[in-house]
């Protein structure tokens, strides 16, 4: 769900190449015993290759390494049945889905004695009571990215997605419970209404605000901020933290009505080949050492309470409030959850905005 700044990424490449973690060939495990092999299922460029590396080393285990783009991608490769896989990444709203339907293992906590580690905040989430599936891996919001030399100041809340004064310089995000997610939390309703009224309030809104709307930007928000295409972009904070690096004026905030808070997990597909051995990677994943290399690599938030306490996570990241908010406004960010039936509403409503704004 979550893009990498572009400058790590041929770093990612080529570690993962020295490591032999590959896309499309098996992995030689060397004997044939089946604790020598552990098969990880992930976003593209989104973990530290190095931690891999030493995982193999220290546990004499050999890593096969696949990734994918979206959500989608990886429910159609476990839908039909398990390939191989043993850890997989899922969203949080996929994790309820993908739990509903039997695509996961129950997690072993005592088998994962790291837990211990998690900022309690992050666990017992909605998506998923009591951690049976999935432990939170990394996590980042939805906000607003802007170039403040053309907003002339700094902008804090959704009211400047819709204002005149920015005609034709605005990108929403076209990802449809997100982007209806933010305009419902600004009208005053919650994220995850399934209530049809409320619903098309937010669809009527957008259509009715549509000249300052120049794209729906498929999570290239940021790209079209960078280039001066548009003045403010509603994006997800790692987007907009990676143009930020090269780009002096973009600045991204969290509004102050509120937004979107975004969890992506680590969990055991069904019939792992290697359960034992995937747990024993997640506990190694939350080892305080261990997820400050993965943030600090890649610029997201941790979950890890104890990396932060022993001032392991870069202090840069660290100190920016959009990327660790203070208590008041981490209270006012909401998870998308599965709504079930009401998803059809949803779509409907997505569909006619995209009709009703015309781009």
């Amino acid at each position: 769900m979550k893009k990498i700044p572009n400058l790590i990424i041929l770093s990612v490449i080529t570690l993962l190449l020295i490591i032999g973690c590959t896309n499309n060939n098996s992995p030689n495990p060397g004997n044939n015993s089946q604790n020598q092999i552990l098969s990880i299922y992930n976003w593209s460029t989104y973990i530290n290759p190095e931690i891999l590396k030493e995982f193999e080393q220290k546990y004499n285990i050999k890593i096969k390494y696949d990734t994918f783009e979206s959500n989608d991608d990886l429910y159609a490769k476990l839908k039909p049945g398990n390939p191989g896989y043993d850890v997989i990444f899922p969203s949080d709203y996929m994790v309820t889905i993908m739990a509903k339907e039997g695509l996961l293992e129950p997690l072993n906590r005592e088998k994962i004695t790291n837990i211990k580690n998690i900022e309690p905040k992050f666990l017992n989430p909605p998506f998923d009571p009591g951690n049976q599936y999935s432990l939170p891996y990394q996590w980042g919001t939805m906000g607003l990215g802007y170039n403040i030399k053309a907003t002339g100041g700094e902008i804090n809340s959704w009211q400047a997605v819709f204002d005149k004064k920015y005609e034709g310089r605005v990108a929403l995000v076209d990802e449809l419970r997100t982007m209806l997610g933010g305009v419902l939390i600004y009208l005053g309703y919650d994220p995850n209404t399934t209530n049809p009224e409320e619903i098309n309030k937010a669809k009527d809104y957008i259509i009715e605000h549509r000249d300052t709307i120049a794209a729906f930007a498929p999570d290239t928000g940021q790209l079209l901020l960078d280039q001066g295409e548009v003045d403010i972009a509603v994006e997800w904070s790692g987007d907009i933290f990676q143009v930020m690096e090269e780009n002096p004026d973009i600045r991204y905030t969290i509004p102050k009505e509120g937004s979107v808070i975004w969890v992506d997990t680590v969990a055991i597909a069904k019939n792992s080949p290697h359960k034992d051995t995937a747990e024993q990677f997640i506990n190694f994943l939350f080892e305080p050492e261990i997820s400050a290399k993965v943030s600090n690599f890649i610029k997201y938030g941790t979950p890890n309470k104890v990396a932060i306490e022993k001032g392991l996570i870069n202090e840069k990241e660290l100190k920016n409030p959009s990327l660790y908010p203070p208590t008041e406004v981490f209270n006012k960010l909401t998870y998308i959850k599965d709504v079930g039936e009401a998803t059809r509403i949803y779509d409907e409503a997505w569909t006619e905005v995209k009709i009703g704004v015309g781009k």
